[in-house]
């Protein structure tokens, strides 16, 4: 499994900024799902034709090209309480080069590669064109960084979320 998931579905994503944030959305359909249980909590990471889908706990988390929303690219910072449960995204954009494109689309599917409670999607055309997640837990705290990649704008957005229980 070095290489991801080989998807068959188009990539829909251009660039970073059609993405849109959300939280509480249902679940959308998905072209892959990993389900964890980390520490007695279920743990649903969802990889969506148009990027993803987190579910933990109390929380449901979307970065998504959403019908109807006007997208503007993930936020840099979101904090909320969600039933007792605090919880922190953060989201980054790089653009990159061609080649340090490439490279650091390489170091993420060699670290999602394989690993247990990771799930990487190569889209056609392209296999810099990914979508990866990867969740842990460290005692009360769960955490999850998301990937995605568009090789036509040489962009990479990376999220990092922390979840502490009550």
């Amino acid at each position: 499994m070095s290489a991801g998931v080989r998807l068959t579905a188009p990539y829909l994503d251009t660039r970073a900024d059609h993405l849109s944030f959300a939280l509480g959305l249902p679940a959308r359909e998905a072209l892959a799902v990993t389900r964890l249980d980390l520490g007695g909590l279920p743990v649903e990471l969802r990889l969506l034709g148009a990027s993803h889908q987190v579910f933990a706990g109390p929380v449901g988390e979307t970065l998504a090209c959403l019908p109807g929303e006007p997208g503007g690219g993930p936020p840099g910072t979101v904090t909320r309480t969600v039933e007792g449960w605090r919880y922190r995204f953060e989201a980054r954009v790089l653009t990159c080069e061609a080649e340090e494109f490439t490279a650091r689309v390489a170091a993420v599917r060699e670290r999602t590669a394989g690993r247990e409670g990771a799930l990487c999607g190569v889209f056609p055309g392209s296999p810099d064109a990914v979508t990866a997640l990867a969740a842990h837990r460290a005692a009360r705290i769960i955490t999850w960084q998301t990937w995605h990649t568009y090789p036509q704008a040489g962009q990479i957005v990376e999220t990092r979320t922390r979840l502490e229980a009550p």
